[in-house]
């Protein structure tokens, strides 16, 4: 997969990485996990549960991360057993708004995070004393292929890099439980892959230098290749040992049968 030779697209990979170092700018799609706080920082303390960001019997309002991203479409809810939980996820439409309880749709696409914290919380002073909120996003993920198989990482932070996600990934190799096992030196990193020109980075994570020159930030849906090593005559006895098997056990069981008539002549 992903055959070609050294880093394509420099240029487009020296922008990118001038965007990766600022903050997170939000984007339709998005799921943002709000949290809306009263008195600079207070818990909503809301035992009928009807406040949207209450706490139901003061309890801490938030979302059982390990559901996942839920269906499309509103805020999610987590259901189930996980039922006391908020409804505090609320995803981005593609005209960049946001609905949000209480202060209906809001724009968000091109804020900061912080730069939306801020706009909400004067949105909110018109129902809570003092607000105080919190945004994040949580669906925000990446995607490992190659010898540790394929794999979804979800981003915890902004600043995460790839050694972290290859060490969530269980390493080059991906774990004791894989048969493959990865090329450290050609890891491929790949950034608008929907764009007709794609940028692709190559590292090599073999020698202290090859790690100095490679940049390691990740962003969002980066797809990261780490290619197998292949192992041309173990493959190749892998695929072929049931046939020899069984060409063997065949001939064991006509040797047997001969040996056994011969005897009895």
């Amino acid at each position: 997969m992903f055959r070609g030779e050294g880093s394509i697209n420099l240029d487009k990979l020296k922008q990118s990485l001038a965007n990766v170092e600022r903050n997170y700018i939000i984007q339709p799609n998005d799921y943002l996990d709000v949290r809306v706080y009263t008195n600079k920082g207070e818990r909503i303390f809301d035992p009928n549960g009807e406040l949207p960001f209450g706490a139901p019997g003061g309890g801490v309002g938030g979302v059982n991360r390990s559901t996942g991203v839920g269906q499309r479409g509103g805020n999610r809810n987590t259901g189930g057993q996980n039922n006391q939980y908020g409804n505090t996820q609320f995803l981005v439409q593609y005209d960049g708004q946001v609905k949000l309880p209480m202060v209906d749709y809001v724009k968000v696409t091109g804020l900061t995070l912080l730069q939306a914290d801020s706009l909400l919380q004067t949105l909110y002073a018109t129902y809570y004393v003092d607000p105080f909120v919190t945004t994040q996003v949580v669906n925000n993920r990446v995607f490992v292929l190659g010898s540790p198989g394929g794999q979804v990482i979800q981003m915890t932070n902004d600043n995460m890099n790839l050694l972290e996600v290859i060490a969530l990934a269980g390493g080059v190799g991906g774990g004791s439980g894989q048969t493959q096992y990865g090329r450290a030196n050609k890891i491929k990193i790949i950034r608008d892959y929907m764009d007709h020109d794609p940028i692709v980075q190559v590292v090599d994570l073999t020698t202290i230098e090859g790690l100095k020159q490679a940049s390691l930030h990740i962003e969002p849906n980066d797809v990261i290749y780490i290619e197998p090593n292949q192992r041309l005559f173990f493959e190749v006895f892998r695929d072929i040992a049931p046939i020899v098997s069984t060409i063997l056990g065949t001939t064991s069981a006509i040797i047997t049968t001969v040996l056994l008539i011969n005897n009895l002549k």
